[in-house]
């Protein structure tokens, strides 16, 4: 049933968008292109907020254990250790003052609990890999 309805939005919005009309005339001036928007590109604002680029291969895995070794659990989701530990490096790179409580926040999620003396031992890891130099 949700699909018919969806299809139908979609049928509908299609044909509205279709049925608009442009009157023309000889002393009319042709309508201007909409300016398209620059693309933002990503690595650069990352690397701006001190945000590193997602390893790969044998950075990833030594990145992993570096992790598992403070709270094994955060590790069981793979992506968003990952995604937590890049996100980790701004607060480390900023010069936060509650580096540590940030990464117990940052590395808790869905059933994972890390506490604000593994996000110590968190932030003394992506440190010692050197992993949040940009």
């Amino acid at each position: 049933m949700k699909t018919r309805a969806i299809t139908a939005l979609l049928l509908t919005a299609a044909a509205l968008t279709a049925c608009t009309t442009t009157t023309s005339s000889s002393s009319d001036k042709p309508a201007k292109k909409p300016k398209s928007t620059p693309s933002v590109n990503m690595s650069a604002a990352e690397k701006a907020a001190g945000i590193p680029a997602e390893p790969t291969g044998a950075k990833r895995a030594e990145l992993l254990r570096a992790l598992a070794a403070a709270n094994p659990d955060i590790v069981k989701y793979e992506d968003k250790a990952i995604d937590a530990a890049r996100n980790q490096c701004s607060a480390i790179n900023g010069g936060g003052s509650k580096v540590d409580w940030t990464a117990s926040q940052r590395f808790t999620y869905k059933d994972v609990t890390t506490t604000e003396a593994q996000g110590k031992q968190i932030n003394d890891a992506l440190k010692g890999l050197k992993f949040c130099k940009v």
